[in-house]
């Protein structure tokens, strides 16, 4: 049998030769064989066979042969091979790329078509055909991105984990949206990766820290154009670490790299925590103290305050019903002369004063806030309502500037009230202590008692002098919030200047106690202070003693007992006495506006709580 098959073998083979050309001319496919006995020169059949092409025929991409005598002859066209008609998703991805709009062909990458094997996912092939052309970004290979992908590290950043394999997206104007979240948008795909950091041994908490920084909340607001991403400070290409002179992080370099975007950086401003972890006591000791110290103040002021008013809601609400149960049975109480004559407690600039506290309060609130819980939907709603970070910004400085007026005016009035007044006796300490004073005195510590004791059922409500102690609590709260927030929010605002006298580390500082200040303070006015002016019972659904001066005399005599008494023996209640009530219009604008406020307030409120309990940013 094979004797008979060796003998017809070179007959055989006699007569392909003959019928290919024949059986070419109709239209069936040509044997690579025949292909590469012409062009063997140019082509290894070896290499062209143990490439991912070897499996196809030559006119499976030269589909222009479909007549092999006349191709002989040089009769046929030969045209630019068209990968698309088996790389259709490659394609469509590199018709989307920055290569086609330079006329950038498959083939000028792919120069090995017909020796090209599978890369296998081995980043180095794919960086070793980017420098073919891009042989200025030779910085990459420094790096510890290239240096590693060299050494075989799979995990470390090449040139396609950045700008994809095929679909190359230009970059841009250098001040644009897409360009400017590419500068860190690419970066986070790894270092989020906080298993793959890990095993590489490199500081995991780069993306976390960024987020939790002024930068990074604006990033992922969506307005990314406005701060520094990761390769503004690291650079794009290269990337080294710290220690290394040339690294653009390094010590020596830093001045550099922040003047960049602070262009008056001095060596104390770099002294700046990049990635300042405040929960980190060892590495970061003063942040770590400064937040625990802030969150101690926070966590005990609510919880002082709330408990305050859940038990004064409680204690209201049954000496409410109590009333109510005694007109039903015939009981009345204690008749007023004259009780709905209308007094005056606060005069037009107290009033104009306290719109100022409200418009810039709101403001800060509604401007501040979703830049602290920037993880939030509702946080990038109200960033686009007001047209971006840029313009919540601008608000948030102008409602500064007014909360810098008002307290301007607050310190006025107090040296005012010490000072100039002719209508008051004593001296500088009988004035300061005094009951017409907003200063903690003596008489607050008996308030306070009879209060809890109110709570528990223990005794009467007491009546109180001109100011409350919840209110001298609020005013003195002023200064305190003036100092944290103000200060710390001056220091954020012109880092550039205080950079010159104060060390970076410092904005680090400043960032907690804004942030934590901030929340504070919105957290008790929208809550304790609420429920203390407009939703304790006696009071509910608001007090507008604050927005038209004037209080009613059965009020006046019911709340503040004792300074009704102090006014009446000196004889001085009838100077007092409002000549008449407000305007309807003014307080229907008033009143809308006020109410307003408050369901803002609330509605602050809630979107807080629910960004804690789904796990906000801090």
């Amino acid at each position: 049998m094979f004797q008979i098959v060796n003998r017809l073998l070179p007959a055989l083979l006699l007569l392909l030769c003959f019928v290919g050309p024949a059986a070419a001319e109709q239209g069936m496919a040509i044997d690579p064989a025949t292909c590469l006995g012409c062009h063997s020169n140019k082509i290894s059949a070896a290499a062209f066979a143990a490439s991912v092409h070897g499996k196809n025929a030559c006119t499976s991409c030269h589909v222009e042969i479909t007549d092999l005598a006349r191709h002989m002859r040089g009769e046929t066209k030969i045209a630019k091979v068209h990968c698309e008609r088996c790389h259709k998703k490659e394609n469509a991805e590199h018709y989307n790329s920055v290569h086609v709009q330079h006329d950038v062909k498959c083939a000028d990458c792919h120069t090995d078509i017909h020796t090209h094997t599978y890369w296998k996912k081995d980043k180095r092939i794919a960086v070793a055909k980017c420098v073919q052309c891009h042989d200025k970004e030779a910085e990459y290979q420094k790096s510890v991105h290239g240096k590693a992908v060299a050494a075989g590290n799979q995990d470390s950043a090449s040139c396609p984990d950045c700008h994809n394999l095929h679909e190359i997206k230009p970059l841009g104007d250098p001040k644009s949206r897409t360009n400017r979240e590419f500068h860190t948008k690419v970066c986070m795909k790894c270092h989020s990766d906080e298993k793959m950091m890990a095993r590489n041994g490199v500081f995991n908490v780069a993306v976390k820290t960024y987020m939790e920084s002024y930068h990074g909340k604006n990033y992922r607001l969506g307005f990314p154009e406005k701060v520094a991403g990761c390769a503004d400070c690291h650079t794009a290409h290269m990337v080294l670490p710290a220690k290394d002179p040339q690294s653009s992080v390094n010590p020596q370099n830093l001045v550099k790299t922040c003047a960049q975007c602070h262009k008056n950086a001095t060596p104390l401003f770099t002294k700046f925590y990049a990635h300042g972890e405040h929960t980190d006591r060892e590495k970061y000791p003063i942040l770590f103290y400064t937040f625990v110290a802030m969150t101690g103040l926070l966590v005990g002021t609510f919880a002082v305050f709330w408990l305050h008013s859940l038990l004064w809601m409680f204690r209201g609400f049954v000496e409410n019903r109590e009333k109510a149960q005694a007109l039903i049975e015939g009981h009345i109480g204690h008749a007023v002369a004259d009780g709905h004559a209308v007094y005056r407690r606060f005069k037009r600039r107290h009033i104009f004063l306290h719109l100022l506290v409200i418009i810039s309060f709101l403001g800060l609130s509604l401007t501040g806030l979703p830049l602290k819980f920037s993880d939030q939907v509702w946080a990038k709603m109200f960033m686009n309502l007001y047209g971006g970070s840029a313009n919540a910004g601008f608000i948030h400085r102008i409602c500064a500037g007014i909360t810098f007026v008002y307290f301007g005016s607050a310190i006025a009035l107090s040296i005012h009230f010490l000072f100039v007044r002719k209508d008051l006796k004593g001296n500088i300490l009988q004035r300061l202590f005094g009951p017409d004073s907003l200063c903690p005195n003596f008489r607050d510590i008996k308030d306070v008692t009879g209060m809890v004791r109110w709570f528990l059922f223990r005794g009467p409500k007491p009546t109180f002098e001109r100011w409350t102690y919840w209110e001298k609590f609020d005013f003195i709260a002023v200064f305190w919030g003036m100092f944290a927030i103000g200060g710390s929010g001056l220091m954020l605002w012109f880092p550039e200047i205080f950079g010159y006298f104060l060390p970076g580390w410092a904005f680090n500082v400043a960032t907690i106690v804004h942030s934590d200040e901030a929340l504070l303070a919105t957290g008790f006015i929208f809550t304790v202070h609420f429920f203390n002016t407009h939703g304790r019972p006696e009071k509910f659904p608001m007090d507008f003693v604050i927005f038209n001066g004037q209080l009613p005399k059965h009020e006046f005599l019911e709340e503040r007992g004792d300074q009704w008494k102090r006014y009446e023996e000196a004889g001085i209640t009838e100077q007092f006495r409002a000549k008449k009530t407000s305007g309807v219009a003014y307080d229907f604008i008033v009143k809308a506006f006020g109410f307003c406020a408050v369901i803002t307030g609330l509605t602050l409120v809630v979107l807080m709580l629910f960004a804690f309990l789904a796990g906000g940013s801090h």
